[in-house]
């Protein structure tokens, strides 16, 4: 049948119903304002009674054609007035009544711990080099808002860190990972205090050679924010000197993988 404006939600209709404090007594207050009896569906004694003949009813007064006793039942039923009529009965919604996207990330992460919410990838082919014993941050980053603060983040990052000596003194090269959330950073990977921490690549002191190995971590790292967060590499020589270290992504791929978990 034809209609105008919203659809109305007739699947699921609940009527709402009044039950008396019976007395010798003829007039009653109603819950709801009506227009007439029949809008409303009167039981004494769990028996119907026959509108504007046994009752009648105007706006909260409802007047009965003959007084009850104090041991009747009575109760109505508006039927004018219905509630719950949108929210189905529990169990009665399937997958197809789903929107897509309507369920995000934050309701998925109440009560599911454990639950991957979603997948961030950065990769990096660009050269990085450096002389410098100070750490600098490389190319490869990855960029990842969770969408709880009891959300943990997978940290799984795999690149190769390079050193080359020209001068035959003992090159050495340091690789570690940072974390930036608006203007403050700090170390995933724990790095130690020592001007070698996180020593990666060594070479002997032979001129005129490059030493390349990979650098990886898996770290389950805690940031407790739904802030933005940038993991991103940084490298630096160690303090027995050599000529530069790089990270050697110029030849590779290096990657960067981060998956919120749910807390």
């Amino acid at each position: 049948m034809p209609f105008i404006g919203n659809q109305p939600a007739l699947a699921y209709t609940s009527l709402a119903k009044q039950d008396f404090t019976t007395s010798a007594t003829t007039s009653y207050v109603l819950d709801n304002p009506v227009a007439n009896a029949n809008e409303i569906a009167l039981f004494i004694n769990f028996v119907r009674q026959e509108p504007t003949t046994a009752y009648t009813a105007s706006g909260t007064t409802l007047t009965l054609t003959s007084a009850t006793s104090a041991t009747d039942d009575m109760y109505c039923v508006f039927l004018g007035k219905a509630v719950q009529t949108v929210n189905p009965p529990a169990g009665s919604v399937g997958t197809s009544q789903i929107t897509d996207g309507a369920i995000t990330s934050a309701k998925l992460a109440s009560g599911v711990g454990g639950k991957v919410l979603q997948v961030v990838q950065g990769t990096s082919t660009t050269a990085f080099n450096t002389t410098s014993t100070t750490y600098a941050n490389s190319s490869l980053s990855g960029v990842i808002t969770p969408s709880s603060t009891s959300s943990k983040i997978l940290v799984m990052v795999s690149q190769l860190i390079q050193t080359y000596n020209a001068s035959g003194a003992y090159g050495t090269g340091r690789w570690k990972i940072i974390k930036t959330i608006g203007a403050t950073t700090t170390d995933v990977t724990d790095v130690n205090s020592t001007s070698n921490g996180n020593l990666l690549v060594y070479d002997y002191g032979t001129s005129g050679i490059s030493v390349t190995r990979p650098a990886s971590l898996i770290k389950l790292d805690t940031p407790n924010t739904t802030s933005e967060i940038t993991y991103r590499t940084q490298a630096a020589m160690g303090s027995n000197g050599g000529s530069n270290v790089s990270l050697a992504d110029n030849t590779t791929t290096g990657t960067i993988i981060l998956m919120e978990i749910a807390g």
